[in-house]
């Protein structure tokens, strides 16, 4: 059994006068443990099929299933990582992860979740940065304390929103570095990882499955070689990896639309 299906899944909204068909009909299944890139030019709408499995929009037709378990809203079972950083900006980073691990487990004590947060901040390497507040941190910062806070809800899936998309390129290849060895040994939540990008070479390091898409749709799906190493350097000499990356450059040449994402 999948861990997440979408099933024949629409999802449509109104702006003004005006109806937008944003997904259409989209069948989709992951399995537990595997990492998904959504990838397709802005406005095709990987972004709004995030949300919707996120529980943070409902589809206007078909459903979602997590552990065959309609999504009817955000849970417990899933975490979230946005671009736009999403820390509270009045609370220390410390105080920004132990927030998550209350939230989902009532019963800790204030000391025992100082103690669970202190543990993830120092797996993305931000334990001495633990009693600064966000405007004090550099953006890979604030995306590293993101990363931990996400851990901290223990969830079995992480829903990522282009992370890392605003950081320059060296930053973004150590979190991506972070992210993987993160999701390779099992820690926190990263069991199944569904996450978007524009990025050829992001989704390519990252993925398991590269789903394209084109507006409101499902066009392509790659599987990338389990035995590959996953790094820049691999997209240059494995020539599997650079079959995929022409094959994706070719259907964004060909589906080029420049809209803003969905």
């Amino acid at each position: 059994m999948p861990a997440i299906s979408f099933k024949n899944v629409s999802y449509s909204y109104v702006d003004g006068d005006e109806s937008f068909l944003a997904l259409e009909d989209i069948d989709l299944e992951i399995a537990d443990g595997e990492f998904v890139c959504l990838i397709g030019h802005s406005g095709c709408g990987k972004s709004t099929l995030l949300s919707l499995l996120a529980g943070l929009s409902m589809p206007t037709a078909g459903e979602i299933l997590i552990d065959n378990v309609p999504v009817s809203g955000p849970g417990p079972d899933r975490s979230i990582v946005f671009q736009s950083y999403s820390l509270f900006p009045w609370q220390t980073a410390l105080k920004n992860v132990m927030f998550s691990i209350r939230q989902t487990n009532k019963d800790i004590s204030k000391e025992q979740a100082k103690v669970r947060a202190m543990e993830l901040l120092a797996q993305v390497g931000m334990e001495d940065a633990a009693n600064r507040y966000p405007y004090q941190l550099s953006g890979g910062m604030r995306q590293r304390v993101a990363i931990a806070r996400a851990l901290g809800i223990d969830a079995p899936t992480m829903l990522l929103d282009e992370p890392f998309g605003a950081l320059d390129p060296l930053i973004r290849g150590k979190l991506q570095e972070l992210l993987l060895r993160l999701w390779n040994e099992g820690e926190g939540c990263c069991k199944t990882a569904v996450f978007v990008t524009h990025d050829i070479d992001e989704a390519l390091i990252l993925a398991d499955r590269l789903i394209f898409m084109e507006p409101r749709h499902i066009t392509r799906e790659f599987i990338l070689p389990k035995d590959r190493a996953r790094s820049a350097d691999a997209i240059v000499e494995d020539v599997r990896l650079r079959d995929v990356k022409r094959e994706v450059m070719e259907l964004f040449d060909a589906t080029a639309t420049g809209k803003e994402d969905c």
